[in-house]
């Protein structure tokens, strides 16, 4: 088979060099045309097909929606925001410029008039302080020998605190002193503002002004704290001085069976109402402490006005007929005055009892008809029973030789007993409780204080300021 294809392949052979010799290399053409026809006929005209939207998306869902929505929303929200944020830095640099204009135009005359004021008023409060401190050392040099031991450190540590705020007012006046000075050596202090170029406020007025106003607030809270001082100084003046314009006081120096004060009426004490007040300052307080005792033979215990711990009482023809009103003393506090009152009128019955001015305790039908006999025996600071012998010495009442408890006994200062034959009224009974009124000066028609004969025994003694 080899043998039969092998002249054929010879054949084709041959016939492609007579192929490549008969046109030669240099007649051989390349066309590089387009072998394709692209002429288009009338006839031949294809039809024209719709192309498809060059953005076309799909069909948005309700969330794109809803998302697409809060975005606008958003950015309007922060355009807004915006807008308003710059509004209200133009409207305070604005109200920054008027206000600074101000301070530059008044500051100055306001800053004086302050600080003067405030001069004016330290200037005020160092005169206070200079008569009070002399008025201090002038009622210690008259006060008698004995109540002088007794008040001796008080008087140190008034005068000490006195002699303090007195150095703190100084101090102070030398400070608005100073910023007085300040301000009227600084530029446009107290002086009308200029108009014109030159009429620019200086860079560090501002500065001057915070630290003005820093200066004040400092005096100010130092004020206050004279303040606090003055009001602890005279707190501590009411509790030592006596009240209501008295000038004296009676003395009950300790709890003695010994220690009281006789009282000698001026008219017999015969009575259906009457109003009893005083001032005490207690020392100590027990169960049962007498502070006004009257009775007789066959009662010993006809008025009677007493402290308990923390109340005060009031009985009449004896113990069966009790008004008590509590709180009235503070068992910590014992050193401050309280004022009292009780009254009773036989016509109802009705029984009251008052503490600074207050009614704090109302009782009808106390003793109701009773009248109060006379020709009996009134003391203050213990009351006449028979529990005890008379003492050496002593004299009693004829017929009523009743002696005194140690356990009864008063300790402490009063002042300004009075006693009157009624029942007085709300508003007198409020005008004699004044602490810094003239209470001393309103004296009963039965005992007077300032009037009456008053005898003190074992010890009691009237004190003078």
């Amino acid at each position: 088979m080899f043998r039969w294809r092998l002249p054929q392949a010879v054949c084709v052979l041959s016939a492609c060099v007579c192929l490549i010799l008969a046109y030669g290399e240099d007649d051989f053409e390349v066309n590089y045309a387009d072998p394709y026809y692209n002429e288009i006929t009338e006839g031949d005209t294809p039809e024209p097909t719709p192309s498809s939207a060059p953005c076309s998306s799909p069909d948005l869902t309700k969330w794109d929606k809803m998302f697409s929505m809060l975005e606008n929303s958003q950015m309007r929200e922060n355009m807004l925001l915006q807008y308003a944020d710059d509004i209200i830095k133009v409207e305070m640099g604005s109200l920054r410029g008027e206000m600074l204009r101000f301070v530059a135009q008044y500051g100055g005359s306001c800053g004086v008039a302050v600080e003067t004021a405030g001069r004016r008023m330290a200037l005020q409060l160092e005169g206070r302080l200079r008569e009070t401190l002399e008025r201090l050392k002038s009622k210690d040099h008259t006060s008698s020998a004995a109540a002088a031991g007794n008040s001796v450190g008080n008087s140190n540590h008034l005068e000490a605190m006195l002699q303090q705020l007195l150095s703190i007012a100084r101090t102070q006046a030398s400070r608005l002193a100073k910023l007085e000075t300040g301000c009227f050596s600084s530029p446009g202090a107290g002086t009308s503002p200029k108009t014109g170029p030159d009429s620019r406020r200086p860079v560090n007025q501002e500065q001057e002004v915070t630290s003005r106003e820093l200066a004040l607030d400092g005096v100010l809270a130092a004020l206050q704290q004279t303040r606090v001082g003055l009001e602890e100084v005279l707190r501590s003046s009411r509790q030592r001085y006596l009240p209501a314009g008295c000038e004296m006081a009676l003395l009950f120096p300790m709890r003695s069976r010994r220690i009281y004060t006789s009282v000698i009426p001026d008219v017999p004490l015969s009575l259906s109402s009457f109003t009893v007040c005083m001032w005490v300052k207690p020392t100590i307080v027990s169960n049962k402490t007498v502070l006004v005792s009257y009775g007789n033979r066959r009662n010993p215990y006809e008025i009677q006005l007493l402290l308990g711990q923390t109340s005060a009482l009031l009985t009449i023809g004896g113990e069966a007929h009790l008004v008590e009103a509590r709180g009235v003393v503070n068992p910590g506090v014992t050193s401050e005055w309280i004022h009292l009152c009780g009254a009773w009128s036989s016509e109802r019955g009705l029984a009251s009892l008052w503490a600074g001015g207050k009614k704090v305790a109302v009782t009808p039908g106390v003793a109701e008809g009773h009248v109060l006999p006379d020709g009996g025996s009134l003391q203050l600071g213990q009351e006449r029973n028979g529990c005890c012998p008379l003492s050496p010495g002593e004299s009693g009442v004829p017929g009523f030789e009743g002696g005194f408890d140690t356990k009864l006994a008063f300790a402490g200062k009063m002042s300004g007993v009075n006693m009157w034959d009624r029942v007085l009224s709300e508003e007198e009974i409020s005008q004699l409780a004044l602490r810094e009124g003239q209470g001393c000066r309103q004296r009963g028609n039965i005992v007077a204080w300032g009037v009456t004969e008053m005898v003190p025994h074992g010890g009691a003694q009237f004190i003078n300021y």
